[in-house]
């Protein structure tokens, strides 16, 4: 791999937004972006609001007259802690397309929400729910959120992020991106930029069954791929050594991880 100096990963930060005083579908300008904002479920016996209302909330919100986007504006989709199904997130979609709109990314607690959304074609950021907040770190940093398993090709345009580590069982194309503050695993073909310890922690790994990405990202180490490709892909693993990111078959880097 050919290292060279890092530059910031191509990415969305926004803050989730996890209180909604009125509880209702609104929208929201932030930095330059359209934010549609949907209500949380509430904690507790409180029943919360139904598909069917929320849906005529928002189709209410964009024929309202109070638009304040230009034409072909890419939403962000905050989603909270609301389970959203591939149905839904279609519907979303479309109600939005007829305003000349485009969902563009779902911020997300919700694991079935981020596959779903992630399965549909759209970029995603799951994100821990606001009750785990507040969990006590560990002595060498913040607990790590569960994995995310996802069982689709990540396509370009599509990125995923994930405050934890990510499982993908499918490739990741040309274009498409995954950051993860854990490790990332590909089953399959890594031809995508893919940034594994994304808080800092170089010992954070990349596997892919083939590793022919466009750009390999650990911790604050960047590095691409050779220019000659090898004359026979084998599952490799990619890791930070002493001089920058490696990469080993998988089946040597027990050996060699062990020797370190």
């Amino acid at each position: 791999m050919n290292s060279e100096s890092p530059s910031p990963t191509s990415v969305s930060e926004l803050p989730i937004l996890d209180t909604n005083p009125d509880g209702q579908v609104r929208f929201k300008s932030q930095g330059g972006r359209l934010l549609l904002l949907l209500p949380p479920e509430p904690e507790g016996d409180t029943l919360p609001l139904p598909w069917s209302e929320l849906w005529e909330q928002l189709k209410h919100r964009l024929n309202a007259g109070e638009r304040f986007w230009q034409p072909r504006t890419t939403v962000h989709l905050l989603a909270r802690n609301r389970l959203l199904d591939a149905r839904q997130l279609q519907a979303i979609a479309d109600v939005l397309s007829e305003a000349d709109l485009a969902l563009k990314r779902i911020y997300t607690s919700r694991r079935q929400t981020a596959v779903a959304a992630v399965t549909a074609g759209y970029s995603v950021d799951q994100h821990a729910p606001v009750t785990h907040l507040n969990q006590t770190a560990s002595e060498s940093g913040q607990a790590l959120e569960d994995p995310l398993y996802v069982q689709s090709t990540i396509r370009a345009g599509v990125e995923i992020r994930h405050h934890g580590s990510v499982v993908i069982l499918g490739d990741v194309n040309p274009g498409g991106s995954v950051v993860a503050d854990g490790d990332i695993l590909i089953w399959g073909r890594l031809r995508g930029l893919v940034h594994a310890g994304y808080g800092g922690n170089p010992d954070c790994r990349i596997m892919a069954l083939r590793m022919d990405p466009t750009q390999l990202r650990i911790a604050d180490k960047v590095a691409r791929p050779p220019e000659t490709p090898p004359e026979q892909y084998l599952p490799e693993i990619a890791y930070v050594g002493n001089d920058g990111i490696r990469i080993a078959l998988a089946a040597e880097f027990p050996r060699l991880s062990s020797n370190a």
